[in-house]
């Protein structure tokens, strides 16, 4: 799943405004403007379902958004949802950034919403099942864990799609 997708669909499943998508991107250090946001919030059509020269964006339209941006604005979610974290006194800064490659993307991407909306493991596997999936505690968790660790297991597309519409199924219907 490309990250420009990850945004439509987070923003979309959570009712995120334009003014609130840039206040979380300044808050994850990345400036963006609203033409900047509209770029990257653009869906590009279905090249073979449409005919009309005029209804396709063209490439230029669409902003990509990188790893960088995609996870300064998780970060900036973060800070949104529950407020900046003081570091202790002789406590090192933690390492800001996760994503290494495009493989590591969902798995972070997971990680990250279920911070900063302070969800539990148990409201992560509701929100699974609302939307079709059945995943047990110990699959959850692998999916959560650290690259590297025993147990861990990289987060598929097709995961990330379904914690988004479980996501919207949840957060859409209050």
């Amino acid at each position: 799943m490309e990250n420009n997708d990850i945004l439509i669909r987070l923003r979309y499943a959570l009712d995120i405004k334009d003014a609130d998508m840039i206040n979380v991107f300044k808050l994850g250090g990345v400036t963006v403007t609203r033409e900047e946001l509209q770029k990257m919030l653009t869906k590009p059509k279905d090249f073979g379902a449409v005919d009309s020269a005029q209804e396709k964006p063209a490439v230029e339209d669409v902003n990509q958004c990188d790893n960088h941006t995609l996870e300064s604005f998780l970060n900036g979610f973060i800070i949104f949802k529950r407020g900046k974290q003081e570091s202790k006194p002789g406590e090192s800064e933690k390492q800001a950034f996760m994503i290494k490659d495009s493989r590591t993307v969902n798995n972070v991407f997971l990680k990250k919403v279920k911070i900063a909306l302070s969800l539990t493991s148990e409201d992560m596997l509701d929100i699974f099942k609302s939307a079709g999936v059945d995943l047990s505690n110990s699959e959850l968790s692998a999916l959560l864990r650290r690259e590297g660790q025993r147990n861990y297991r990289e987060c598929g597309d097709r995961y990330a799609r379904y914690f988004l519409k479980g996501l919207a199924a949840r957060y859409r219907e209050r």
